[in-house]
């Protein structure tokens, strides 16, 4: 059945599975209810500037034409509004944010992107194309039904749509319970949840095998260029929710790519991804981080998994100016398996972060963590925060952690801490961490057989990172990888 709720609707055969338009461009934000306190008393628990950046997301929603917003995205809302009063801007002084300041987003004013974006959308985003068969852009935040297509062999079960739209009630019901109890992050995963336009929501439903992956495609479209600092800063909030019920099998590839203009434009992307799988559901997830050059990237991942369950992340990192990624994994039931392979490569004034948190509550757990990064750059700088933590009763563990850092330039930083709680007296679990720089008898390994120097440490330098990308589940997806990270390996004074 063809579904057309907006002009932006997308009409597919009746064998297809729907992409639903929804609401991201016809429905009303409302404003949340004011706290009781005043917004002087507001301030007095929180940063003035938290609560401006709070009042700007919520007058821009508020702005916006359309008819109503979901119980479930009014909820998440006011929960998110409440948490900000008790998040301060972060500082190094706080624990989570010790290695480096986030106060070049105070210099300019922050304000959101247009709601809904603007119809003249970028040349890139009107060319848009994908080496998958299944294509799902988000520009500033906003599902684009019009630019999305579909696989023939995409199963007809599979829903991929607004939650703010017309769901069946037992969605409801469940999104509901869900966002009524948010997962607990920080000050930016709050605004996200008080600032997003719209979830977009991807089921898949019992014993559903989605064999075709799915790319979601994260676009900005506004933005000031580097040397125009009289203009704000957009920040955009996207938000997705994946849900996979029992056996489902679905694999995801989220990426966040450039613009490709050759101007550097300053833009503020703050997203969150959730995925909550049942019983034996299992996920492959690819996520991409390309963002413009003078970009802030922070970014939540949530994943919460049950009895049987297998995830597994593969993340290569090399865009914008500040690019953090907090990952947080539970796993909700036991016999269950996470292994992660994450890559990072820093350029100049680069900063690359990973906050990791896997939490181990039952038995037989099984988890593996790679993270590699090349700090190229005098000025760059990498972070690796990793905590796997292994409850009491999650018995008969096997956890295994590793991390290993290349610096390739003089004074170039990586601030590493790998953390390992084990509660539990019946597990297997390891960590490990190295630091260096490329070792004289590995390049003497090439040079004796007759490669140049210059040829040998380039070889060396892309095949420390290739450990990674190999592990991208797509062939097509892991060419296109690797062709850009060669170039920004070359870009970034990495090849000499």
């Amino acid at each position: 059945m063809a579904m057309a709720m907006s002009s932006f609707s997308l009409s597919l055969p009746a064998t297809n599975p729907k992409i639903y338009s929804g609401s991201s461009f016809s429905v009303v934000l409302h404003r949340r209810p004011r706290p009781t306190r005043s917004r002087a008393a507001s301030c007095s628990l929180s940063d003035p500037f938290v609560i401006e950046i709070a009042e700007k997301l919520e007058d821009s929603l508020s702005s916006s034409s359309s008819s109503s917003s979901s119980p479930s995205l009014q909820k998440l809302r006011d929960l998110s509004s409440q948490s900000l009063l008790t998040h301060p801007w972060p500082t190094p002084k706080q624990e989570p944010f010790r290695f480096y300041s986030f106060h070049s987003l105070t210099k300019t004013p922050i304000f959101p992107t247009s709601s809904p974006p603007p119809l003249a959308l970028p040349p890139t985003a009107l060319s848009l194309s994908s080496p998958l068969p299944i294509l799902i852009p988000i520009l500033d935040g906003h599902f684009i039904p019009s630019l999305s297509h579909l696989s023939s062999t995409t199963p007809p079960e599979l829903y991929i749509g607004s939650i703010s739209q017309n769901l069946p009630p037992s969605f409801s019901s469940h999104l509901l319970d869900y966002l009524s109890h948010p997962p607990e992050g920080d000050l930016f995963s709050a605004l996200n949840g008080v600032g997003a336009p719209d979830v977009l929501l991807i089921h898949v439903p019992s014993g559903c095998k989605v064999q075709d992956p799915i790319h979601l495609v994260f676009l900005s479209s506004q933005g000031r260029g580097g040397s125009d600092s009289d203009h704000c800063i957009p920040m955009s909030n996207p938000r997705v929710l994946i849900w996979v019920e029992k056996d489902g099998e679905v694999s995801i590839v989220e990426e966040y790519a450039g613009d490709g203009s050759p101007e550097r434009r300053a833009y503020w992307t703050n997203s969150v991804v959730e995925f909550v799988m049942d019983n034996c559901a299992s996920v492959s997830h690819s996520y991409i981080q390309g963002q413009a050059e003078n970009s802030t990237h922070i970014k939540w991942t949530f994943v919460h998994q049950g009895s049987c369950s297998s995830y597994t992340l593969v993340e290569t990192s090399t865009g914008g100016e500040l690019s953090r990624h907090n990952l947080h994994i539970q796993q909700m039931g036991p016999d269950t398996v996470t292994e992660l392979s994450t890559f990072h490569l820093c350029g100049s004034k680069q900063i690359q972060d990973l906050h990791s948190r896997l939490v181990l509550d039952h038995p037989r757990g099984y988890s593996r963590q790679l993270h590699k990064c090349i700090v190229a750059n005098s000025s760059a700088k990498a972070v690796f925060d990793g905590n796997i933590k292994v409850n009491r009763k999650a018995q008969q563990t096997d956890a295994g952690q590793l991390t290993r850092s290349l610096l390739l330039a003089p004074q170039a930083t990586v601030n590493v801490k790998p953390n390992l709680q084990i509660v539990a007296d019946d597990v297997k679990c390891s960590h490990g961490a190295a630091i260096s720089d490329l070792e004289d008898d590995q390049l003497f390994y090439f040079r004796a057989r007759g490669v140049d120097l210059q040829t040998a440490r380039n070889a060396l330098v892309f095949s420390f990172g290739a450990e990674v990308m190999e592990r991208l589940p797509h062939k097509d997806l892991r060419k296109k990888v690797e062709s850009d990270v060669k170039g920004l390996l070359a870009a970034k004074g990495a090849f000499q």
